[in-house]
């Protein structure tokens, strides 16, 4: 919508007349309700007496029909028997199979009895490794000796993955199972100490194999007798 030209002289009858209509409206308004607005504006008022407990039990009277109708309605759902849309759920039945840790050969069922256990079984695999009974028999000696920091020392020092069947924390992600990694592996083609090898050996050094020899000029190295 374009703007309205306020320079036309017609606009300015137009606002004008518009201008007056809204002030003979609100005159009218006030002078209806003059009586309200005197009685509000006072603030001589009957003082009422209600203190607020009265205030809060009137919000609680006012909510208990609510209340009680949803009281009701739920006694009532509660005795309804549900609607089951199937009696059982597909391939639950087979769902640890091929997904235990003995399936997946993280763990051997001779050492940990735990894993032995039916495919209907679907309790949640045990999270740690089985403990060494030696081991195991550090926490009920003496002490000074023996005791509960000797057995968590002793136990600090066996690899995460020896000691439980997955990665239990964040921590270990940096140094769960390095030893298949790459890096940690001899390289095929890396150096070799070869004067610290040879002088420890049980015969001493040696001389070089004939393949480390430069190869010889082409022609004749020895002189032959004519």
């Amino acid at each position: 919508m374009p703007l309205l030209d306020i320079t036309n002289p017609a606009v300015i009858i137009f606002l004008k007349e518009n201008y007056e209509k809204e002030n003979r409206l609100r005159l009218n308004w006030i002078t209806k309700h003059r009586e309200a607005i005197q009685h509000a504006a006072t603030l001589n008022r009957e003082p009422t007496g209600y203190y607020e407990k009265d205030v809060i039990a009137h919000n609680m009277k006012e909510g208990m029909a609510t209340i009680t109708r949803d009281h009701i309605v739920a006694g009532y759902n509660r005795r309804k028997v549900p609607i089951r849309d199937g009696t059982s759920i597909p391939g639950i039945a087979k769902l640890r199979e091929g997904n235990s840790i003995a399936d997946i050969k993280l763990g051997d069922p001779k050492e940990d009895p735990r894993l032995v256990r039916p495919p209907t079984d679907l309790r949640r695999d045990p999270i740690m490794r089985p403990i060494n009974p030696e081991l195991k028999e550090v926490v009920y000696k003496s002490k000074p000796e023996f005791g509960r920091v000797e057995y968590l020392k002793r136990r600090s020092k066996i690899l995460p993955e020896n000691r439980y069947y997955f990665s239990e924390c964040s921590n270990w992600d940096y140094g769960w199972r390095t030893g298949d990694s790459v890096l940690r592996q001899k390289p095929m083609h890396g150096r070799c100490w070869h004067l610290t090898r040879t002088l420890r050996t049980r015969v001493g050094p040696q001389p070089d194999p004939s393949h480390y020899k430069s190869s010889d000029f082409p022609g004749p190295s020895k002189c032959v007798a004519i």
